[in-house]
């Protein structure tokens, strides 16, 4: 029986083949890239869990540190002897500690700050410090970085300011006791002087011209004694600080109107200028005129005739200044330094008091006197004082 020939290679069947060939080598060779990138991601995984672990532990760790610190912090505002009061980003009340309660009481709470400084505060001449009762209490405000709202800061500061008066006080004694003997030479020279010319009035011979004559230098000379004795008592003693709300212009056009006619019959021109927009101060009305006052009369003594002297009132927000400047010679600058300081003077007649006065009320006041002075181009005497409570809360 004869062998059949094999049938011919279907080539349709070899290209299928080789397709298929191709494409298990494709499919193996995604299969194994597959297989490495899901090793690769469960180590990733692996490697996120662990951080993943660790910043929970570290977060954990920071809550404790935080919860622990806010137990301390806590404690120390209740162990604090200063008020601590939180405001909100509308200024009410949303906490106290422990000593603010003390000073504002417990029905502070909730209330407008506003309201609460109305009800238990009183303002000094002091910028930040207040009465709150018998006490006298400073209040400091920060405002919180995070949310709005302000942190207000209460110190009872009444025995800090009894001492600083006491020490104001013992400064001036001390300056009084080393200051006795040209006290006393002042004292002599116009005593002696009203003596010698009061003798002559019992002289027999004398006219009646040279009565009165003589009668009027003793009497000058008695009333220079009692200028004198004016003086020293109010540098001594100080000056009793009021609650008088005034107006800066009043007080420069009173201070004004009472040295313009001096000034016309020493020849000196004045001008004032008025810049105070409406500022009031608050203090003792006759203790501030009579300082300004004292500031003008010593620059009318240092200013020869044909000379200028101006008086300016400036509105500086927070502060008021009041400056009186002249033309005169000027201030020397070796005794710019001992200008303010009692019994000091640079002219012959003269207790060396007015401007140390002057420094006194205006310090009692809050204040400071300022001296901008070149030899030969005149000087400028600046007192500043803080503008008063009744025109800040306007």
């Amino acid at each position: 029986m004869p062998t059949p020939e094999p049938k011919p290679a279907d080539p349709d069947a070899n290209l299928k083949a080789a397709e298929l060939q191709r494409a298990f080598a494709v499919f193996n060779q995604v299969s194994a890239e597959l297989t490495q990138a899901y090793e690769s991601l469960q180590g990733r995984a692996a490697s996120l869990t662990a951080e993943l672990a660790v910043a929970n532990g570290e977060l954990r760790r920071q809550y404790q540190e935080k919860e622990a610190l806010s137990e301390r912090l806590s404690s120390l505002l209740d162990a604090l002897p200063a008020g601590v009061v939180l405001l909100d980003q509308s200024a009410l009340v949303v906490a106290l500690n422990p000593a603010a309660m003390t000073f504002l009481g417990a029905n502070a709470m909730g209330q407008h700050w506003g309201d609460v400084v109305r009800q238990s505060l009183e303002p000094t001449m002091t910028v930040g410090e207040w009465l709150l009762g018998e006490m006298r209490v400073s209040i400091a405000e920060n405002a919180l970085a995070s949310g709005g709202g302000k942190i207000m800061l209460i110190h009872n500061v009444t025995a800090a300011h009894g001492m600083k008066a006491e020490l104001e006080r013992n400064q001036r004694l001390v300056a009084m006791g080393e200051m006795a003997a040209s006290l006393a030479h002042q004292l002599r020279t116009p005593l002696a002087a009203a003596l010698l010319y009061t003798s002559n009035l019992g002289q027999e011979g004398v006219s009646d011209a040279a009565r009165v004559r003589f009668s009027e230098k003793a009497s000058g000379q008695l009333r220079r004694l009692e200028r004198l004795i004016q003086d020293v008592l109010l540098f001594a003693r100080g000056e009793s600080i009021g609650r008088d709300v005034i107006p800066a212009s009043d007080l420069l056009q009173e201070a004004a109107q009472t040295v313009e006619q001096l000034m016309r019959e020493n020849g000196v021109e004045f001008v004032t200028v008025d810049g105070c927009f409406g500022a009031k101060i608050v203090g003792a009305h006759k203790a501030l005129y009579g300082a300004l006052v004292n500031l003008l009369e010593n620059a009318m003594q240092a200013t020869p005739a044909g000379g200028k002297i101006c008086l300016t009132g400036k509105n500086c927000g927070d502060l008021l200044e009041i400056a009186v400047r002249d033309n005169g010679p000027g201030v020397p600058p070796d005794k710019q330094s001992r200008i303010f300081d009692p019994f000091y003077t640079t002219k012959g007649q003269g207790t060396g008091l007015g401007l140390a006065i002057a420094l006194g009320v205006v310090r009692a006041h809050g204040g400071a006197i300022e001296l901008n002075s070149v030899p030969g181009e005149g000087a400028e005497f600046v007192i500043k004082l803080p503008i008063g409570a009744a025109e800040s809360e306007s």
